[in-house]
């Protein structure tokens, strides 16, 4: 799992809040976090491979946002290997680990794998956050027909730039000047925790509010395509926002125990002595929130995967497909207008007229089955509702 507890359990002379919940049950600590990951890796990797029976999703070529999901759910499995790897490591060598704490010790590669380790999986997974935040901002965008497939390279030097930039920064001054006197002192402490959790609440606070303005803005654009909102418009809307709340619900549940327990730690922190009576049930608190923080992390991949596509089945096509080329395509279309050509009676005006509508109305469904991909019902619908489909 991601906290910045993993990066000062690496200081020998970390607090001791962080000395409670990484001495609680390490073995069955560790044993959680693999099997969580492992899970989500497979289940993960197993909603992206193409099924047998189903045609591949196609997005608009001037959306980015089919790209933005494919690096969310990288940027998971990537954090799961991490986890998977640390917690194997700590599992199979206690021996290694335990070197850590040693304050004065001469081997550094004990203290290399903790601060790398943590390193890479909060980098990771804080990236995961920035991609979603993305996702987001170019839902709207789209919506808005501001942004197109060339946006990406904007949210990689933002993503990538922002994700590496808060991560050293973090990490540096926790451990300065070095790793033996790191967590001598809040202003050590307390800028790592405000870098690694800044992405998390930009998400949980900024996200609603862009899903919700892309939601209106949708709206308006189905009742703009013909002049009427039909029972297919408003349950298209109705679904889109239903997949904006699935994403969110899926960010809460993952990552809102990680809010509660770095609360209740940095209380215990605060006080004289943590080990009285009295803060027996914040203690207890932050141990089981520590350990669901241990499930539920590593398993957003697969639930963001079911918030993005549904569940995709069991059945796996791993069988080579040819690609159309494109002029393959253009002679097929062409040959398509020659066999159905059109009457000649049709004056020129209107032609030019209605052709100007079906191409507002194709920049329309664009935007609109951008946001529902991965829902066959909805594209079914979009085209019947289309001008196009209704003989335009």
């Amino acid at each position: 799992m991601a906290s910045p507890r993993l990066e000062t359990y690496c200081c020998p002379n970390r607090d001791a809040a962080t000395q409670l919940v990484m001495n609680f049950q390490p073995e069955v600590f560790c044993g959680v976090c693999i099997g969580s990951a492992s899970i989500s890796l497979l289940l993960t990797i197993l909603q992206l491979l193409p099924k047998k029976g189903q045609s591949p999703r196609k997005m608009p070529k001037a959306s980015s946002s089919s790209t933005i999901l494919l690096l969310i759910s990288i940027c998971d499995i990537l954090g799961g290997l991490g986890i998977i790897f640390r917690s194997s490591v700590w599992l199979g060598f206690p021996g290694f680990i335990a070197n850590i704490s040693v304050v004065n010790g001469t081997d550094v590669w004990p203290s290399t794998f903790c601060v790398g380790s943590a390193m890479w999986i909060q980098l990771l997974f804080s990236a995961g956050f920035w991609w979603l935040f993305c996702y987001a901002v170019d839902s709207y965008l789209v919506v808005r027909r501001s942004a197109g497939l060339s946006t990406i390279v904007l949210y990689h030097m933002m993503t990538w730039g922002l994700a590496v930039l808060l991560c050293v920064e973090g990490i540096a001054l926790l451990y300065y000047p070095s790793l033996s006197s790191c967590e001598n002192g809040l202003e050590h402490a307390i800028p790592h925790y405000i870098t690694t959790y800044a992405p998390l609440l930009l998400v949980l606070v900024a996200n609603p509010i862009l899903f919700r303005r892309t939601v209106s803005a949708v709206a308006s654009l189905l009742k703009g395509r013909q002049g009427i909102y039909t029972e297919n418009e408003r349950r298209l809307g109705t679904e889109i926002q239903m997949r904006f709340f699935k994403i969110m619900l899926v960010f809460v549940i993952c990552w809102s125990s990680n809010i509660i327990n770095e609360t209740l730690l940095f209380y215990l922190e605060m006080q004289p002595d943590i080990n009285e009576m009295p803060l027996k049930n914040i203690r207890s608190a932050a141990l089981i929130t520590w350990i669901i923080m241990g499930v539920l992390n590593p398993m957003q991949g697969f639930l963001f995967t079911l918030a993005f596509y549904g569940w995709t089945g069991w059945r796996v096509d791993l069988k080579w497909r040819k690609r159309e080329i494109p002029w393959e395509s253009m002679s097929s279309s062409t040959a398509g207008e020659n066999a159905y050509p059109s009457p000649v009676n049709y004056q020129s005006n209107i032609h030019d007229s209605k052709k100007i509508s079906t191409t507002d109305s194709q920049q329309t469904d664009e935007a609109i089955s951008m946001l529902s991909e991965g829902n066959t019902s909805s594209d079914e619908r979009l085209t019947r509702s289309s001008p196009i489909y209704q003989g335009w």
